[in-house]
């Protein structure tokens, strides 16, 4: 008996050790982060194949959130959308949807719901790129271009309309409107989901230079005079100014793509550029097209679409590249 015991307490001080010198169990790995991104075009990236064509909206799959998200190992809820204000778009529905694709079908696209819905208590990061449709940049570019021809590419005649004329307090308007939609979209976000860290994304440089652009080149700025092309680009760094103030404010990060990409603008050369023109080559892999609207096929030159100064590939490929830089310094993955 004696010797039975001496055995079983061996047996028994053996398995101990074996338990205590075996290798803890590896912990489960923490679940990936909710990422949700809002915006506009620049956001959704418009024009950059391959985009969803079943809203209206646009989203290409290597905008930046799609890339960002790949990229962090997150969960992505896109509802960024083309054509999306502050206003209508992120704070309440949006009826206007310009795509691609530019042709809607014959029983037009359905109402978006307001962006904002889609951050919730259970979000950790937020991307919001919003401000250019808010102070009417599209219509900005149109009345340069027709100012443009009329005056036949000569002079400032969109900035003076603008900073001298009857657009000042229109213009003036549109901005006082922007930076309060903009601090009640930022203070919704955080009510909504008061521990995610958010981002606000600027616009990447459309014409800090114009030099490389001429009149009447549609792959680049049309029949806006060169005159003008300052204007521009001092009304896109004015958004830019509002939107890291705002951010600032509310306590978000401001992410600047703007800095960077000053020497691959609109009037860069071709392997340089970062930007659409007005009319030009689509970019991203696959065949899609985008018919031309009936305004399109007015606009003169052979451009393969009219893709009114978005990113190309390359620029959404540098917009990721800050985005997921700013959100990994956030925390790319729980703890």
């Amino acid at each position: 008996m004696p010797a039975q015991r001496l055995a079983l307490a061996a047996a028994t001080a053996l398995a101990a050790l074996a338990t205590t010198l075996a290798p803890a169990s590896a912990a489960p790995a923490p679940p990936p982060l909710d990422y949700t991104a809002l915006g506009d075009s620049y956001s959704a990236g418009a024009f950059v194949r391959p985009w969803a064509a079943g809203d209206g909206c646009g989203r290409s799959a290597v905008s930046y959130p799609q890339q960002t998200a790949r990229r962090l190992d997150v969960r992505l809820t896109d509802v960024t959308c083309s054509a999306a204000e502050v206003r209508a778009g992120v704070l309440e529905p949006q009826t206007e949807l310009t795509g691609p694709p530019s042709v809607p079908p014959k029983t037009g696209w359905a109402p978006r719901p307001a962006q904002i819905k889609a951050v919730t208590a259970t979000t950790d990061l937020v991307t919001l790129g919003i401000g250019g449709n808010s102070i009417g940049f599209v219509d900005i570019v149109r009345k340069c271009i027709e100012q443009g021809i009329a005056a036949f590419g000569i002079g400032r005649p969109c900035s003076t309309h603008y900073t001298r004329g009857p657009g000042t307090a229109w213009l003036d308007g549109r901005f006082t409107a922007l930076e309060a939609d903009l601090a009640t979209a930022l203070k919704d976000i955080r009510t909504r989901a008061p521990h995610a860290k958010v981002a606000v994304v600027g616009y990447p440089a459309v014409v800090a230079d114009s030099t490389g652009c001429s009149f009447g080149e549609w792959r680049r700025l049309g029949t806006v005079t060169k005159g003008d092309m300052p204007f521009l680009d001092t009304l896109e760094r004015r958004v830019n100014t509002l939107l890291r103030t705002q951010a600032q404010r509310a306590g978000a990060v401001y992410v600047d793509t703007y800095t960077s990409s000053t020497g691959h603008g609109v009037c860069a050369g071709a392997d340089q550029r970062w930007m659409y023109g007005i009319k030009d080559d689509l970019t991203g892999s696959g065949t899609q097209s985008d018919p031309p609207s009936g305004l399109c096929r007015l606009v003169p030159g052979d451009g393969e679409a009219c893709t009114v100064l978005h990113p190309n590939l390359r620029g959404t490929t540098h917009q990721a590249d800050l985005v997921t830089q700013a959100l990994a310094g956030l925390g790319a993955r729980r703890t």
